[in-house]
C-alpha cells in the first residue's frame, strides 16, 4: 500500500504487527491514529528501518532484506539469505545489516542501496548484529557477544577501529542514535531480570535508565526526528505494544493499543 513520500513526514512511525495473522508492516501517526497496513505477504515482515529521506523502508522478510517505496508501495529484494537488522547510511547510498554466516554466527555486512557490492565488516567467532549508523556517517554502533555477553560496540563504516562502548555482565543491545549524534538509546537486560530502555552519551558515559518499569520488558528504541521523544516496544500491558515517551523518560504512553503483538518501531524522518 502506498502512503505518500511526503505524508506527515516525521509524524509517523512504522512498526510490525501480527494483528492479521502473521507479521506485517504498519504505519501510524505518533499519537497512534491512522494505523495503516503497508505489507501483505504470506511471510513475516519485521524490523522496518526508514531511509534518511523517508521515501524508502528497508525491512526483514523472507528471504533476506526488502525495500518498500513510500510513494507507490512497490517492493523489491535488497539481499537474499538469512539477513536482518537493516540500517541506512545518512546519505541513503548504503545499508548495513546482519547476516548469518557458516557456523551459525551473525556478522555485519554493508551493501549498496541497489543491492550490489556486499562487504563483510566484522569477523568474529561470535554474534555481531543490530547495526545502527550514526547521523554523521562516521560510526556504526552494534551489539556483539565476542566477550561472552552482549555489549555495544562502535566501528568505522569500513569495519575498522572496533571499540567496546559498554562494559558489564548483563545484556545490552538495540542501539539507536539520537538525531544529533550526541546520545545512544539502547535496551538492557539488567540485574532485576527485565529489559529497560537506557540512554548514554555517544562515548558511553552517563548511562540513565529511562523506562524503569519492572512490570514488563522494554525493547527497540527509536528517536523522533527532533530528538524530543523516543518510541519503544513494551510488554507491561501483557502483550507487546508501541509506546512513546519524552527523551528524559517521562510521559510514557501506549500509542498502538491493540490486543495483538506490536514490535520494532521506526520513526520516519522529517521531510
Amino acid at each position: 500500500m502506498a502512503f505518500g513520500a511526503t505524508d506527515a513526514g516525521g509524524g509517523k512511525l512504522a512498526f510490525a504487527s501480527d494483528r492479521d495473522g502473521d507479521n506485517e508492516l504498519y504505519s501510524m501517526k505518533a499519537d497512534g491514529s491512522l494505523q495503516t497496513r503497508l505489507t501483505d505477504n504470506v511471510v513475516n515482515d519485521s524490523r522496518p528501518a526508514w531511509s534518511p529521506d523517508g521515501r524508502r523502508l528497508a525491512y526483514d522478510s523472507s528471504p533476506g532484506i526488502w525495500v518498500l517505496y513510500a510513494k507507490d508501495g512497490r517492493t523489491r529484494m535488497l539481499t537474499g539469505g538469512n539477513d536482518s537488522d537493516p540500517t541506512w547510511s545518512p546519505d541513503g547510498s548504503k545499508v548495513a545489516f546482519a547476516r548469518c554466516c557458516p557456523g551459525g554466527w551473525a556478522e555485519i555486512f554493508v551493501v549498496n542501496s541497489d543491492g550490489s557490492g556486499a562487504v563483510r565488516l566484522t569477523h568474529n567467532v561470535s554474534v555481531d548484529g543490530a547495526p545502527a549508523w550514526s547521523p554523521d556517517g562516521t560510526r556504526i554502533a552494534f551489539l556483539s557477544l565476542r566477550d561472552g555477553d552482549a555489549e555495544i560496540f562502535l566501528m568505522n563504516p569500513d569495519g575498522t577501529d572496533q571499540t567496546q562502548l559498554t562494559f558489564n555482565d548483563v545484556v545490552d543491545g538495540a542501539p539507536a542514535w539520537s538525531p544529533d549524534g550526541s546520545q545512544i538509546a539502547f535496551c538492557r537486560h539488567w540485574d532485576r531480570g527485565d529489559f529497560e530502555i537506557f540512554r548514554m552519551n555517544a562515548d558511553g558515559a552517563e548511562e540513565t535508565n529511562l523506562t524503569n518499569d519492572p512490570a514488563g520488558h522494554e525493547y527497540h528504541p527509536t528517536w523522533s526526528p527532533d530528538g524530543a521523544k523516543i518510541a519503544f516496544e513494551s510488554t507491561r500491558d501483557g502483550n507487546s505494544e508501541i509506546y512513546v515517551m519524552e527523551a528524559d523518560g517521562s510521559a510514557q504512553t501506549n500509542i498502538s493499543n491493540n490486543a495483538a503483538t506490536e514490535t520494532f518501531p521506526s520513526w520516519r524522518p522529517a521531510g
